[in-house]
C-alpha cells in the first residue's frame, strides 16, 4: 500500500480550538518502513491516527492506494505503547480477536508462524496480567500481523521497554517483516531504532507541528541525534 498526504493541517476542538499539525506533505511507498519523529508534543501521534481513519478534524489529501482512510475498507494496525490488550482474554484469543469481530476465517498457518517467531507458543493460555512488558509488546504486534494488514501504524510500540527487551522486540519484529512485508509507518524517539528499521524518516517539529527535514535512506543514530537535539534547543 502506497501512502500519500498533502498539505494536512490538522486541528483538534477540544478543550479549545487548536492546530496540532500544519502543512505536512509527504509519501511512502508500498511496503516501506519509515519513522516519524520529533520533539514531545509536535503531533506525530495525531498523524498516525489520521492515517489510521481514526482523526477527521483535518484538511488536505490523505490516500491510501487513491483512496481516503477508512477502517471498514482498510486493514490498518495500530499497536501503541500500552498493548491495547483485553486482560479478560489469554494471549491467545487476544490475538485472534480482529479476525473474530470481522467474523473472518483464522489463517492457522499464519497463526502458527507468527506465533513462532514471536516466540508465543508457550504462553498463549495465559492472560496478559501473567506476561511481561516485552511478552504483551510481542502478543501486541503478533495480533497486528496476524490482521495481514496492509498498513501497519507503531505509536513508541518500543519506548516502555528497557533497553534490552526493547532491542529483542525489534529483532523479532524486523525478522517478522522480512517474511510478512507490509507498509509502515512508525513514531519513535528512539535514534537507533530508526536507524536499524526505517528506509526514511519524517522529522516534525514545533506547535503546530511542521515538517522539518525528510531523510531518505537510512540516517545514522548520531546524525539524528544531533538534529533532534538542535530542534530542541530551538524550541527552548
Amino acid at each position: 500500500m502506497q501512502v500519500q498526504a498533502e498539505h494536512i493541517i490538522a486541528s483538534y476542538l477540544r478543550p479549545q480550538p487548536h492546530t496540532v499539525l500544519h502543512d505536512l506533505s509527504f509519501t511512502v511507498k508500498d511496503r516501506e518502513v519509515v519513522g516519524v519523529t520529533g520533539p514531545s508534543g509536535c503531533g506525530k501521534s495525531t498523524l498516525l491516527h489520521i492515517l489510521a481513519g481514526l482523526h477527521s478534524d483535518y484538511s488536505g489529501t490523505v490516500l491510501l492506494d487513491g483512496s481516503i482512510p477508512d477502517p471498514k475498507v482498510h486493514t490498518i494496525a495500530l499497536v501503541q505503547q500500552q498493548y491495547g490488550l483485553l486482560p479478560w482474554f489469554p494471549v491467545k484469543k487476544n490475538i485472534l480477536l480482529p479476525s473474530k469481530i470481522r467474523h473472518a476465517q483464522t489463517d492457522c498457518e499464519l497463526f502458527d508462524e507468527v506465533c513462532h517467531v514471536m516466540e508465543l507458543g508457550h504462553l498463549l493460555e495465559r492472560y496478559p496480567h501473567q506476561l511481561s512488558g516485552g511478552q504483551r509488546q510481542r502478543v501486541a504486534l503478533a495480533r497486528a500481523f496476524c490482521r495481514k494488514p496492509q498498513l501497519l501504524l507503531l505509536d513508541e510500540a518500543f519506548s516502555a521497554l528497557d533497553i534490552a527487551t526493547a532491542e529483542r522486540c525489534r529483532k523479532l519484529f524486523r525478522e517478522l517483516w522480512q517474511r510478512s512485508p507490509v507498509t509502515t509507518v512508525m513514531v519513535s524517539h528512539n535514534p537507533e531504532e530508526i536507524e536499524q528499521l526505517c528506509s526514511q524518516t519524517l522529522v516534525i517539529a514545533g506547535s503546530p507541528g511542521r515538517l522539518v527535514s525528510v531523510v531518505d535512506g537510512h540516517i545514522k543514530a548520531g546524525e539524528l541525534r544531533r538534529i533532534l537535539t538542535t530542534l530542541e534547543e530551538d524550541e527552548h
